[in-house]
Formats: structure tokens, C-alpha cells, sequence
């Protein structure tokens, strides 16, 4: 906790100058709330036993009274406003520093992650944050002025009074100590529940086509309402401990001030204190209880926030395990030659390897294909290239270079991919081909979009190139969202290209276009292709049949076919 606690502070750091003035403005509001007390009781029991000029000087007082208002008045307004906004400005550092580094984590964390997991994460919460950051010290350094200059000043005008006041303290601190771990995990929980609901809801709005497809409407509301059962229950867990905290502390204050009630009365009759004297320290128990009803209300805020940065910092701790090294190198002229030396891999320890001692050379500018069964490691091979995974055995170099030794960025805008499940962001054409060039001229997109052979059918779209292709591309076929990835790839222009079955899915038609768009992109490029249509890849320079015992077969179709070994089974099936 001492450690995210210090996180947790360090954030202030930018807003110093605007947190000190907060803090300024507090003491002086707390300072206004301990000082009227104080002229009222001046007032009640010595100025209105003024012989002469007892009008006057209410009048001034009142006058003094009203300034205090204002100024009180301006000090609430910069803690509210300006101090909110401070709040809101470090929640948005923090949604922001999480944004990027999920952008460094690797595959291997998002292959164990759901989405609206991390969408929970990123939005739900960090918006407690605002109020914690903002009100948290705000509140410690109001309450802390106001019990220690209400305790001075009660001691001041009845000990016997402070002592019955401040009798009931210590089994309240007590009360508080005992729930609050109970809170805190009962909050913790309300988070996880949340993410599980965002989960669900994520999982189900992505995949609506294939709910309504089956029918299966009922299925996923019972799965959204055993979720929204968990949620519920914890929030009651939380509630409980949250409605005895509250009432419990009720309870206290209002003790202290029956006990203060009565012990003036007895005080009173026997002559110990004096009716003005109880009249003031009444009203300082109400400033003196007001910062214990803040305490309360803070606890709860305290819980939610602070629950949320543990979430937060949860995801913070976790070390990208894919990095530039120190003395990684920028790639130029690169002209693809890649070699696998002894590469063998697997997702997790304890895991069975998925590649086992791979040697492969492949020339620049070569057309390499991948075949073999599902499972045999064609997309993880070919997923080291750009270190998505680094290898757990063995080194890959391109040009000669160990890719570990070169700058990540630099490694992956040398790459490109063509996968067979084509993702488009939501927006417009130009902006899902532009993405693979940033910057890019519309003549480029435009020239990138021919050679992809997409030219012609983005401008059938209703606005062209400014059409927008709604979430994931869902207003485009098949084939049409594979030649905008494709385009992508042509204003990228990398010397080294991967595609990942990307015709697999295609009708006849769209798969012709496509693989007409991939030649010509191929096209002195080195060129690997993972193949389930054998007969697309019929024409490449070097074929492998990879299995989970390495690559077993290599060579050009006519070789492969002529060996009637695993190769020739694998295209008789296909045909």
C-alpha cells in the first residue's frame, strides 16, 4: 500500500502551484468556520451587556461577519471548481499513461486478457480518481485544522465539557479501524464484478450478428444476469459494511452531543459553566463533529478511489515483456534476407513447445510458402518475425542482425501483414488506408488503393474515399475489406511481407481479385505466405510443411508432389 501511495502522490507533481493554493484556500475557509463561532460567542456575552455603543459594535461585527462570507465564499469556489479541475487533469494523466503502456504490452498479455476487462480498467476505475486526488488531502488538512482548533478552543472554554465531548472519541476510532479493511475489500470486488459485466457486454455487442444468427438472445441474457446476480450481491456485501460505518458514526456524533447536552445541563446548575459559554461550545461541537461527518463521507470515497488505483496499478506494474534493449539500432536499407538459427518457442513455462529447433534461411526477395495441419506453428512462426513473441530458443536475424538488437518500431514498419481477419477501425476509407502510412497524401492513398485493386468499388461507396465503413468495417464484404488491408500494405511499402491465409475466407471471386492485388504487392518483396488453400500457392519459389516436429518438407510444389509425402496428402485432401 506504501508504495502505490507514493504512486498515488506523485501525481500532484505537475500541479503544485494549483494543489498549494487548494490547500491555502482550505485552511482559510476551515480558519472562517472556527473564527465565527468565536464573535457569536463575543457577542452573546459581553457585547450585548455593552452599556454604550453595544449597536455599533454588532454592526461592525456584522459587517466583519459579512466579509468573512465572501471570503469564505471565494475560497469554497476555488476548491470546488479550480480543484476539480485539477482532479479531472490528473485522472487524465493516468487514463492516459495506462492507454500507453497497454499499446507496449505484448501478445502474451492479451492473449489471457478480455476487453471489457481492460475497457473497465481504463474508464470505471479511474473516475472515482477525480475526487479522491481533489478532496483526499483537502479533506485531511479541513478536518485536522477544524478538530484540533475546536479542540483548543473547547478546552479553552470548559474542560469538563471536552472531556465529556471527546470520552466517546476513542471507541469511534476503534469502530472505524475494524471496518475499514472490510470496506475496502468489499469495494475491491465491486471493481472485478464491474470489469466481468464490461466483459460480458463487450463479448456480446462484438458478436450481436452471430447472437441473432442462432437465435440465442435468451442464452446470452442469462449469462449477462448471472454477472449482473454477482454485481449485485457484492454491492450488498459492500452496502452493509457501508450502512453500519455510516450509522455507526452517526450514532457517535450524535452520543457526543447528547453527552455534551446533558453534562452542560448538570455543569450549569451547579454553577461550573456559564449559559454563554454552553451556547458557543454547542456551536463548536457542530464544527467540531462537521470535519467526523466529512471523515465518514471520505471513507467511502477514499474506498472507491483508492480501490481503483490498485486496479490501475495492477496493469502499471506489469513489465512489457517484448522491449527495445539498451543499444537497440534503427533498420536501414533493408533488403529482407531472414534467417531462423535454431529457433524453438513456446507461449508459457511449463507450456510444450510449439516450435522446436526451426533452421531456415529465406533470400531477400524471395516467395516462400508455409503449409501444414492447424496447429503446427505456421502463424507463431511467422509472428517472431515482428517479435509480436520473442523466440524462447534460437535467434532470428534479418540482414544478418539479431531483430532483439533492433528498435522495435523500426523493425515492425519494415514489416507487412495481410491477416486473414482483416480489422478496420471505425471511421472512413481514407482513414483505414492512411493508417498504414500516417501523414500520407490523398494521391498516395489513392495510388496505394489501385494497386490493391480497390480503387474501383471505394468509389461506388456513397462519398468515395469519405464513406464511412461503420464498426470493424461491417457496411463491406469479405473481399473488400481485405483490399483495403491490402492498400494499407501498399502505402506502407515494406521490404518484407507476411500473409496469414488471407484469402482463406474469400468467395472464388473476391479470392481471385485479392490474390491478384497480393502478387502484385509480393513483387521483389521476401514474401512469406501462410497457405490453406494449397492450390494459392502453387507457383511459390519454396514451399515448407511445417509439423509439430519442425519443418519436414521443402522444396517447389512439382518436388513436393513428386516425394508423395506429407505435402502431396495435404493437396490430394485439399483438392
Amino acid at each position: 500500500m506504501g508504495k502505490n501511495l507514493r504512486k498515488l502522490i506523485s501525481y500532484y507533481k505537475p500541479y503544485m502551484g494549483t494543489f498549494l493554493l487548494d490547500m491555502f484556500f482550505a485552511v482559510v475557509a476551515s480558519a472562517i468556520a472556527l473564527v465565527v463561532p468565536l464573535i457569536v460567542r463575543y457577542i452573546t456575552s459581553e457585547v450585548i451587556y455593552l452599556e454604550t455603543g453595544a449597536r455599533e459594535r454588532i454592526v461592525h461585527l456584522g459587517l466583519i461577519l459579512i466579509g468573512l462570507v465572501i471570503i469564505q465564499f471565494f475560497s469554497n469556489y476555488y476548491i470546488t471548481n479550480v480543484g476539480h479541475v485539477m482532479g479531472a487533469k490528473m485522472e487524465y494523466n493516468m487514463r492516459a499513461e495506462i492507454f500507453s503502456h497497454l499499446q507496449k504490452l505484448s501478445f502474451s498479455f492479451y492473449d489471457d486478457q478480455k476487453t471489457g476487462q481492460l475497457m473497465s480498467r481504463i474508464t470505471n476505475d479511474l473516475f472515482e480518481i477525480t475526487e479522491l486526488l481533489h478532496h483526499g488531502p483537502e479533506n485531511i488538512v479541513i478536518s485536522l485544522i477544524k478538530i484540533v482548533g475546536a479542540f483548543v478552543i473547547l478546552m479553552g472554554i470548559s474542560k469538563y465539557l471536552t472531556a465529556a465531548a471527546f470520552i466517546l472519541l476513542p471507541f469511534m476510532f476503534l469502530f472505524v479501524f475494524l471496518l475499514n479493511k472490510k470496506m475496502r475489500r468489499a469495494f475491491k470486488a465491486n471493481r472485478q464484478k464491474v470489469a466481468e459485466i464490461n466483459s460480458r457486454a463487450e463479448d456480446n455487442l462484438s458478436g450481436i450478428r452471430v447472437v441473432k444468427s442462432f437465435a440465442n438472445e435468451d442464452i446470452e441474457m442469462e449469462k449477462f444476469r448471472e454477472g449482473n446476480d454477482a454485481f449485485l450481491r457484492s454491492k450488498k456485501n459492500s452496502y452493509l459494511y457501508l450502512g453500519l460505518f455510516q450509522s455507526g458514526m452517526t450514532a457517535f456524533i450524535l452520543l457526543i452531543n447528547i453527552a455534551v447536552i446533558i453534562a452542560g445541563a448538570i455543569l450549569i446548575s451547579d454553577g461550573l459553566v456559564q449559559i454563554p459559554d454552553f451556547i458557543a461550545f454547542i456551536l463548536y461541537i457542530n464544527t467540531f463533529t462537521e470535519p467526523i461527518r466529512v471523515i465518514v463521507d471520505f471513507t467511502e470515497q477514499f474506498q472507491n478511489g483508492y480501490t481503483g488505483f490498485e486496479r490501475f496499478m495492477e496493469i502499471m506494474n506489469i513489465e512489457p515483456d517484448i522491449k527495445d534493449k539498451e543499444g537497440a539500432v534503427e533498420m536501414s536499407d533493408v533488403k529482407g534476407d531472414i534467417v531462423f538459427d535454431d529457433v524453438s518457442f513456446k507461449y508459457k513455462e511449463g507450456a510444450h513447445r510449439v516450435l522446436r529447433h526451426i533452421n531456415l534461411d529465406i533470400e531477400a526477395g524471395s516467395y516462400v510458402a508455409l503449409v501444414g495441419s492447424s496447429g503446427g506453428g505456421k502463424t507463431t512462426l511467422c509472428s517472431l518475425i515482428p517479435r509480436f513473441y520473442d523466440v524462447t530458443g534460437g535467434a532470428i536475424r534479418i540482414d544478418g542482425k539479431d531483430i532483439r538488437d533492433i528498435k522495435l518500431k523500426s523493425l515492425r514498419d519494415h514489416i507487412g501483414i495481410v491477416q486473414q481477419d482483416v480489422y478496420l477501425f471505425a471511421g472512413t476509407v481514407i482513414e483505414n488506408i492512411s493508417y498504414g502510412k500516417p501523414g500520407s497524401t490523398r494521391e498516395e492513398i489513392i495510388e496505394a488503393a489501385k494497386l490493391a485493386n480497390a480503387h474501383d468499388f471505394i468509389m461506388e461507396l456513397p462519398n468515395g474515399y469519405d464513406t464511412d465503413i461503420g464498426q470493424r468495417g461491417i457496411k463491406l464484404s469479405g473481399g473488400q475489406k481485405q483490399r483495403l488491408s491490402i492498400a494499407r500494405v501498399f502505402l506502407k511499402n515494406p521490404p518484407i511481407l507476411i500473409f496469414d491465409e488471407a484469402t482463406s475466407a474469400l468467395d472464388n471471386e473476391s479470392e481471385n481479385i485479392v490474390k491478384e492485388s497480393l502478387e502484385k504487392l509480393a513483387k521483389n518483396r521476401t514474401t512469406l505466405v501462410i497457405a490453406h488453400r494449397l492450390s494459392t500457392v502453387r507457383n511459390a519459389e519454396r514451399i515448407l510443411v511445417l509439423t509439430e516436429n519442425g519443418i519436414e518438407e521443402s522444396g517447389t510444389h512439382d518436388e513436393l508432389m513428386a516425394k508423395n509425402g506429407i505435402y502431396a496428402g495435404l493437396y490430394k485432401w485439399n483438392a
